[in-house]
């Protein structure tokens, strides 16, 4: 199974169609207000026809109530949810149930007593994503460019399929994943926001392009 690629936090059909033509499997959506790349459902809905059957579409979302992920979900059709808030087992699991579509949990992470947590989640979501924990106090949880050290995986089990995020950018996301998959484990794909960034919330098209390329040539190696 090829590396899946996922170019996040998406705003415009230019950003939306350079990622696409370049190769992404997935692009995301942002709907934390408090996000520099938080988005509309309105405008979420007319992007989401440039991606309609060449990508999923994942909704980013934190702690939402009902009535946000009814809206989202009527507006938007996302092919599944990514959870970057601070929702526990029960609450993924009832998403699920009701509006049948696969969830992704992001788990923060800084050292591996971080990662027993990451296991726990994965029981009830369908995919994992390890992400860079937050600076302390930030306004929003993740795409805040940090690195975490990735050999803190090695922790892991490698029967834990899971995504990796967290300060990538097109210079360092093959080392990453040559990196983590020396270690024997499960990477299954890669996630970027703002290392392919000009200014927060601003995609550079040449560096959604870098790092595709980046990352597949990673991957066949």
């Amino acid at each position: 199974m090829s590396l899946l690629v996922k170019i996040c936090g998406l705003k415009t059909v230019e950003s939306i169609e350079t990622a696409l033509t370049a190769g992404a499997d997935m692009i995301g959506f942002v709907f934390h207000p408090k996000s520099p790349r938080f988005i509309t459902t309105r405008l979420a809905a007319a992007l989401a026809d440039a991606a309609a059957g060449r990508a999923k579409i994942a909704a980013l979302v934190v702690d939402p109530g009902d009535d946000q992920l009814a809206a989202i979900n009527s507006a938007v059709s996302p092919d599944l949810w990514q959870f970057h808030g601070h929702e526990r087992y029960e609450r993924l699991r009832d998403v699920r149930a009701v509006f049948g579509l696969p969830v992704m949990k992001a788990v923060g992470v800084a050292e591996a007593a971080d990662l027993p947590g990451a296991a726990a989640y994965a029981r009830v979501s369908d995919r994992i994503l390890l992400d860079a924990k937050p600076p302390k106090d930030a306004a929003y949880p993740g795409g805040h460019g940090k690195v975490f050290d990735w050999s803190i995986l090695s922790a892991l089990s490698p029967d834990l399929p899971f995504m990796v995020s967290g300060g990538l950018t097109p210079e360092n996301v093959g080392e990453a994943i040559r990196t983590i998959r020396g270690m024997g484990l499960n990477l299954l794909g890669v996630d970027v926001s703002s290392g392919v960034e000009s200014a927060p919330g601003v995609k550079d098209l040449g560096k959604i392009r870098a790092f595709i390329a980046a990352a597949r040539e990673a991957d066949q190696t």
